[in-house]
């Protein structure tokens, strides 16, 4: 277990964070959690550590939004995931996490600026393309970003928040996307030796934070409207945007 107990202080908020966004208040909200923790540890430690508590996050998070989610959007995400979950797992040794970064945030940054601006328009080929095309595109960068750094937010909001859901479903298709992608995510780090006894034991000890963070984001969820939980989301989207451009560069 890490006895540092600075790693304590960044690592608290970090995880908390991560329940709130689960909770369904600020969904990419824990994109922020592994830089954070990178802070004292590696980015890889922060990340093995990280996955027990996201896999009981999750269990609470399909309990509060049970029977909420979109089949028919999570047809297509699920397998696709699995595909970018298996590309990271062989590419895990030659990866350059701050190169994943740097790309996913300018996409981010991309996409949320065509949002508030409206430079461009859907047209029918976007519309016929988005479920099987766009949809398992977006599946398979959640789950490779999603195995590198549990970054996996920003392309399936990207997605999802083009398809017209209602706030509650989703978060809800998130949250089972997330479910099955970091429940998967256990075989490869167990694999890759990244589930050792000291940070399971640093897990289990941060573990209390995952029904807490949850339970507020779930709260919040209720409490704030649409148009102010829909700006919100785009506006953190480029918030994480410009912080994963900053983190790529920097660590280029």
């Amino acid at each position: 277990m890490i006895d540092d107990p600075w790693f304590y202080v960044v690592a608290v908020p970090a995880v908390t964070m991560f329940g709130v966004s689960k909770g369904g208040f600020g969904p990419g909200f824990g994109v922020m959690s592994v830089p954070l923790m990178a802070l004292i540890v590696s980015p890889v430690q922060a990340a093995a550590i990280l996955l027990p508590i996201l896999c009981l996050m999750d269990l609470f998070a399909i309990w509060v939004y049970r029977g909420r989610w979109v089949w028919p959007e999570l047809r297509i995400l699920v397998p696709a995931s699995l595909i970018g979950i298996g590309i990271g797992t062989l590419l895990f040794e030659y990866m350059s996490p701050a190169i994943i970064r740097l790309i996913l945030g300018v996409v981010a940054i991309v996409f949320t600026l065509n949002h508030w601006f409206q430079l461009t328009t859907k047209g029918n080929l976007e519309q016929s393309l988005y479920p099987p095309v766009i949809g398992t595109i977006a599946g398979a960068t959640a789950g490779f970003t999603s195995f590198i750094a549990h970054a996996g937010g920003p392309p399936l909001n990207m997605y999802l928040l083009r398809r017209n859901l209602d706030r509650t479903a989703f978060v809800a298709t998130s949250a089972v996307f997330f479910a099955v992608a970091n429940y998967v995510k256990l075989l490869p780090y167990g694999w890759l030796g990244q589930l050792d006894i000291s940070n399971l034991s640093t897990s289990l000890v941060l573990s209390p934070l995952a029904p807490i963070g949850v339970a507020l984001g779930a709260w919040l969820h209720r409490r704030v409207s649409d148009r102010i939980f829909f700006y919100f989301v785009y506006t953190l989207l480029f918030v994480v945007g410009t912080k994963l451009v900053y983190d790529g560069i920097t660590g280029l």
